[in-house]
Order: C-alpha cells, then sequence, then structure tokens
C-alpha cells in the first residue's frame, strides 16, 4: 500500500516548519514568494493532497460556498458562474448551487434554508438585479448570519456587491458610434425590468442627450435578450425612424439579429447602418461582418465576487470591521468592422 503524503513530509521537504506549509495551503499573505513557489513545487511532486475535512472542522468552516444562480442559457450569467467556480476552487473552496429559473420571490426561501441547513460559509447571490426582487431581498436576507456578496445589482442598504459596470458599457458603445460619423442612434434593450439593461440604457441615454440630440423616446425598443428579439427591434426601428443610422444592441445575440434584419432589409453594415453589441461572445468576431462589440470580464466578476466573500469572512473570524462597498470591474470596447464606416 501506498504511504500517505502528510504535511510534515512537505515540510522536511521544502526545508520550512508544518506552519509554513498549512498559511501556504490556505493562501495565508505571510509567506514570501519564494518559499510559497518553494512549497507549492514539493507539494506538486509528493502528490500531497490536504485533509480538507479537517481542515475546515479546525477552523470552524465547511469551506464551502452556497451559490444561487440564474439564467445559464445566457452568456454573461453563465460565464460568472464560471469565473466563481474556478476562483473558488483555487481557494479550496467547494460549491453548493442552487438556480432560481425565474424572478419568482416565493423560492427564494426554500433556496436559501437548504443552503443555510448545509452549514455554507457564506453566500454569493448571483442573480441578475431585477425589479420585482429587489424588494424582497432585504426581508429575506436581514436574519441570515452568515456573509452575503451580491452580483450586479443596485445597491439599496449596505451591501457586499460586485457589479459590471453597465451604464459605463452603454456610454462606451454610443460614443463611439457618434465618433464614426453616426448620429441617429437607436437601441435595443434588454428586459426592462432587469437593472443590466437599465444601466446600458441610460449609458446609452446620457451620452445622446450630453451630444445635443433629441427625441430619444422613437429610438428604443426593448428586446428580451434573444437573437429574434433583436431582428424584430431593427424592423421596428427601421420602420419609425427610416432615417436611423446606427443600432446599439444590449448584448450580442440581439446585434446578430439586427444584422440579419438589415440584410433583410438591404441596409448595408456599415456603411447604412453601423452596429455595436455587448458580451464579446467568442463568436463575435466570426459574425458577417465581424461585431463592434463591449467586452464584460463575466468571469473576472465571479472571482471579484469570491475575494470579496473570502475577505469578508476572514474580517469576521479576526473580529474586524469590513466596510460594505461596491466593487465595479470596467467594460472594454472592441472595435470590429461592423461600426468602421
Amino acid at each position: 500500500m501506498m504511504q500517505k503524503i502528510t504535511i510534515k513530509d512537505v515540510a522536511q521537504a521544502a526545508g520550512v516548519s508544518t506552519q509554513t506549509v498549512s498559511r501556504v495551503i490556505n493562501s495565508r499573505p505571510d509567506v514570501s514568494p519564494d518559499t510559497r513557489a518553494r512549497v507549492q513545487q514539493v507539494i506538486t511532486e509528493l502528490g500531497y493532497s490536504p485533509n480538507v475535512i479537517a481542515r475546515s472542522l479546525s477552523r470552524g468552516r465547511t469551506n464551502t460556498f452556497g451559490v444561487v444562480g440564474f439564467g445559464l442559457s445566457y452568456f454573461g450569467p453563465s460565464s460568472i458562474l464560471s469565473g466563481i467556480e474556478q476562483k473558488s476552487n483555487e481557494l479550496g473552496f467547494s460549491l453548493l448551487l442552487s438556480l432560481l429559473n425565474d424572478f419568482e420571490a416565493t423560492k427564494i426561501d426554500g433556496i436559501l434554508r437548504n443552503l443555510l441547513s448545509r452549514q455554507v460559509d457564506g453566500i454569493i447571490w448571483a442573480v441578475p438585479g431585477n425589479d420585482r426582487l429587489e424588494g424582497e431581498l432585504s426581508s429575506r436576507f436581514s436574519q441570515i448570519s452568515v456573509p452575503v456578496v451580491y452580483l450586479n445589482k443596485p445597491k439599496q442598504r449596505d451591501e457586499v456587491i460586485a457589479g459590471m459596470d453597465n451604464r459605463l458599457g452603454g456610454r462606451l458603445a454610443t460614443e463611439h458610434l457618434l465618433e464614426q460619423g453616426y448620429n441617429r442612434i437607436g437601441i435595443i434593450t434588454g428586459p426592462i425590468d432587469w437593472w443590466e439593461a437599465q444601466e446600458r440604457e441610460k449609458g446609452w441615454r446620457v451620452t445622446m442627450s450630453n451630444a445635443g440630440l433629441t427625441n430619444l423616446e422613437e429610438l428604443i425598443v426593448n428586446g428580451d435578450w434573444s437573437a429574434s428579439s433583436g431582428e424584430i427591434g431593427l424592423h421596428k426601428l427601421v420602420a419609425r425612424s427610416p432615417e436611423i443610422e446606427a443600432v446599439f444592441a444590449c448584448n450580442d445575440q440581439m446585434a446578430l439579429g439586427a444584422l440579419k434584419a438589415a440584410r433583410r432589409l438591404d441596409i448595408k453594415v456599415p456603411r447604412d447602418l453601423g452596429i455595436v453589441g455587448f458580451d464579446d461572445i467568442p463568436e463575435a468576431a466570426y459574425f458577417y461582418p465581424s461585431l463592434t462589440t463591449i467586452r464584460q470580464n463575466a468571469r473576472s466578476l465571479g472571482a471579484l465576487a469570491v475575494d470579496q466573500m473570502c475577505s469578508y469572512i476572514n474580517a469576521r473570524e479576526k473580529q474586524e470591521e469590513f466596510e460594505p462597498e461596491v466593487k465595479w470591474i470596467q467594460p472594454r470596447l472592441i472595435v470590429r468592422n461592423s461600426s468602421i464606416r
């Protein structure tokens, strides 16, 4: 039988104390980079696997996060969950995932009871901000004893939030189209009760107003994130405002639908109509023409939420103050052929 490698074996091979090995395993900052690298190399060479359960019990933790997710069919939410999983795994945490398939507040209590009964160390609420839920969250979470980190929602009270600056993304998209000489710029929004959709529209609206452009309401069509709603949306915009010059589609799927509608209407992109999307899905570079879009690094957003959770938990263990705050991920404009005249 193969002998089990212990933390003492790792310490002896690396020439350090068992306490130093423990600090490396637990991602403590009080270890020099050279020592950390040497210990990690020995752990790999010896095939050492820490006893996660024993570590957790000794620290009063389960080393498990509860994650409440939503909308895995959408690129953004699924990428956020991927980032949460990857970062949690790096830091030695397991996940218990529960999915909220719609915005029904009645389902929240059961989900929370299930997670708390499993003694999770904290809960990451990865459900998009939604008008129907905002009024319910305060009462649901006010009695919860574990830390909670929210993603992509407006701050209503003392909350820890990781968010994408969607308003900045809307502004970047619209400013780019204006710089290219397009003036009559329409927008196909996401579902208007989603906070992210509201923020992207606000970025578009403020930028258009600052440029002195008026009669904005006839340039707004509400979509539902689907390609079909983007196709329908462009048909509506052209019917309302035949002189329209460009469209900001608030996700790449709707931009794809708008491109299809433009071909059917014999509108040349980008000569007659500029189009900008949002998300930078992997296929965006292969649309025809290739799609200018706003890149939101959703995986980094998920990782940021995990980092905030770890800081929150560590502060509680040390009985230190932890100031609730919102941390933002900044989006980037990715310029391709669909918007370059």
